[in-house]
């Protein structure tokens, strides 16, 4: 986990200069930091970005004491399972990983809304497609079957097509990041969901 700590560090030094208490927490990965309208998006939840670049959900576990309880939230919203999926884990591991985070959370937050974004469709992992549908599969069934304050926000449908291949115009050149328009898709679908997962 040292290749994080850079990321990390610039985390912690931002919550030592933010003049507001957020109620809102935005963590995972690098589709969460690289998210430049998420403040303005999200203004009346008074949101914070502790996305970190390369982030697994192994690793949001593994620095969740170090970057979530220092904050206050009503809420969180993660995104995450993209980047272990691309480094070889299984969606079984996957999916621990994500238990793993609920547990931490209803162990220092109670029983606050938890919302997990689906693991995106990309262009650039197609090679993996079935792992990263298998994964959703199994996060939304857990979801489903532990209920409290538990949600399943789903992207990864309205990122693809009539065949089920994901939309360049949701994506950057990369093929793997997200373009302006996707995260002005993913911005109406969860506030769409707010509703339901703020109470």
């Amino acid at each position: 986990m040292i290749w994080y700590e850079h990321e990390v560090q610039r985390l912690e030094q931002e919550r030592a200069s933010l003049e507001y208490e957020p109620k809102m927490i935005f963590y995972g990965s690098s589709s969460i930091r690289l998210w430049e309208t998420l403040h303005e998006d999200f203004k009346e939840y008074q949101p914070a970005n502790l996305g970190f670049g390369g982030s697994t959900l192994a690793a949001c576990v593994w620095f969740f004491d170090r970057l979530l309880t220092n904050y206050r939230p009503n809420s969180i919203i993660v995104y995450a399972g993209d980047n272990d999926l691309g480094d070889g884990r299984h969606p079984e591991e996957v999916l621990i990983f994500f238990q793993q985070l609920v547990a931490r959370t209803r162990q220092h937050f109670g029983d606050i809304p938890l919302a997990f974004i689906s693991v995106k469709p990309s262009i650039a992992r197609w090679n993996i497609v079935d792992s990263i549908r298998y994964t959703n599969t199994l996060i939304q069934e857990d979801i489903l079957r532990q209920g409290n304050h538990l949600y399943y926000i789903d992207v990864y449908h309205k990122m693809t097509d009539n065949a089920g291949y994901p939309k360049r115009e949701f994506l950057d050149p990369d093929g793997l990041h997200i373009s302006t328009k996707g995260y002005a898709l993913w911005k109406d679908i969860i506030r769409q969901q707010l509703s339901a997962i703020i109470r």
